[in-house]
């Protein structure tokens, strides 16, 4: 498989795409002002106590106060694998208290109306290693799947991991030494005493460790030995992303190639492609398509035949086609960073060997996430179920915005609507005014339905002494917005001559 790495570093924005075999599978970004909080560690304040919630708010310096849930409560020396029965076994008023100061990490991102959500166990990622100070454990990546490594690699931990402290042997680690491992823990501990010593001398809220740049990231997390080349487009981050490889990965330095080009996003045709991942129908090869609609509690994907019609029996062709749309399922969330709880409307089968075997296709695909997921199977309703960790905002919330006009319902109003609450407000504004001829102010499409309306039942408006409609289309306005005013008798001409009159 060829694997290239795509770094875009014009302007205020930093883009990195993970390309697969011609197709781009991952899309990292940095925008000036929504920059990723995840991994910042901060010296924060307790607000507020919620027993019955078993959660705390905490200031941290943000707009909105972080969540930090009774169960992401870590205390030095807790075992890690044990951690799961912490919210039966500890309350919240037993473990925190208003105005306490704390250190914790971002966990997840803000998202939409909720805050940041943090935790007390902190966690640093070297290249080979990742440091959890706070807890006592020893732990291998589960991607590493050979017995006889896995062993190999718990055992130097033990020997080298102070005692108290908890590491994890990251997948790219396989088959290194114990001195690799030793270089990268003793800058992690520094790191660590570094932002204990800072801690002690600061006043919450304060930010004591942001996480580091997404180049940084990227050499640290996906410069790896399957990948071919990493092209960029920047001198400046082209010769940081080869100091930052000098350092913890040498031996890749050489597949950082520079690129001068303001459109290197379109090798592979790899900016049409993103541009089609935020859309929310997908197309898939065979004619079928998805639609996939967010929520703030999940993510709900429907799968359609569409123009796919089959060449054999109906069973087959729904088969195929859940088959080719569960591999893009897993594409899509990989590409686009969705998390959370994902819900899958498959095609209805009758047979269980073909569920069976659409389940089975999705897991396969899955396993070339990074990001932990899990596949839980169909419910009652033939719905299936699955799972994706979920850290920061998806690539839709950061590129995108909330519509200002629909205001995230992804629906406006009728023109035939419109104009009953335009009829409305005439009303309203004759009734509270002498004047009763009235300037009125839409847009196009709600004008041609007023003049639909007349033509076909004659007058729209109330039928009043000295009563006047003119009528003036405004490509400006959105369909939902209008003027209604009095028109006094000195404008009348003027109007008259940019205006409909409706009577």
């Amino acid at each position: 498989m060829n694997k290239e790495i795509l770094v875009d570093a014009i302007g205020f924005t930093t883009r990195v795409a993970v390309v697969e075999d011609g197709t781009p599978v991952e899309l990292y970004v940095d925008q000036e002002g929504s920059e990723r909080l995840v991994g910042n560690i901060y010296l924060g304040k307790v607000q507020n106590v919620l027993p019955g919630m078993q959660a705390a708010f905490v200031d941290i310096g943000l707009e909105k106060n972080a969540f930090l849930y009774a169960g992401d409560v870590f205390f030095p020396g807790d075992q890690f694998d044990k951690l799961e029965q912490i919210p039966q076994s500890r309350k919240i008023n037993d473990l925190l208290k208003a105005g306490q100061t704390i250190m914790v990490q971002v966990a997840k991102d803000p998202i939409g109306t909720k805050g940041a959500r943090v935790t007390t166990h902190i966690t640093l990622a070297g290249r080979s290693l990742v440091l959890m100070p706070t807890v006592d454990y020893v732990g291998v990546s589960h991607r590493i799947e050979r017995e006889e490594e896995r062993n190999r690699l718990k055992k130097i931990l033990h020997e080298i991991k102070p005692k108290d402290r908890g590491v994890i042997v990251r997948t790219a680690s396989a088959g290194k030494s114990k001195e690799a491992f030793s270089e990268d823990l003793d800058g992690l501990m520094k790191l660590y005493a570094d932002i204990e010593k800072k801690a002690g001398r600061s006043k919450a809220p304060k930010l004591l460790h942001a996480e580091q740049s997404l180049l940084f990231r990227t050499v640290r997390d996906i410069l790896m030995k399957d990948v071919d080349r990493l092209f960029v487009n920047e001198k400046k981050a082209y010769n940081e992303l080869r100091d930052i490889a000098e350092v913890i990965a040498p031996k890749l330095k050489p597949r950082i190639l520079f690129k001068d080009s303001e459109n290197l996003f379109d090798r592979y045709e790899t900016e049409s492609k993103i541009e089609r991942a935020l859309e929310r129908k997908v197309w898939l090869k065979n004619g079928g398509y998805l639609i996939i609609d967010r929520t703030e509690a999940l993510t709900i994907i429907d799968v359609n035949t569409g123009k796919f019609v089959g060449k054999d029996n109906l069973e087959k062709t729904l088969t195929a086609t859940n088959c080719e749309a569960a591999q893009e399922i897993a594409v899509q969330l990989r590409l686009r960073d969705i998390g959370g709880i994902i819900v899958v409307d498959f095609i209805d089968m009758e047979k269980e060997s073909n569920r069976q075997l659409v389940l089975q296709t999705l897991k396969n695909a899955m396993k070339d996430d990074h990001t932990r997921s899990h596949v839980y199977g169909f419910t009652h309703l033939g719905l299936v179920e699955l799972a994706r960790k979920k850290t920061g905002r998806s690539i839709g919330d950061t590129l995108q915005t909330t519509c200002p006009y629909c205001a995230g319902d992804s629906k406006v109003l009728s023109p035939q609507s419109v104009f009953a609450k335009v009829r409305k407000q005439v009303l309203q504004v004759q009734r509270g005014s002498k004047i009763k001829r009235m300037y009125i102010e839409v847009n196009p499409e709600v004008m041609r339905t007023m003049e639909m309306l007349q033509k076909k039942h004659g007058e729209i408006f109330p039928e009043l002494p000295e009563a006047g409609y003119y009528v003036r289309a405004n490509e400006a306005l959105h369909i939902e917005k209008f003027t209604v005013r009095p028109l006094p008798d000195k404008k009348v001409a003027e109007f008259r001559k940019v205006c409909k009159i409706m009577r």
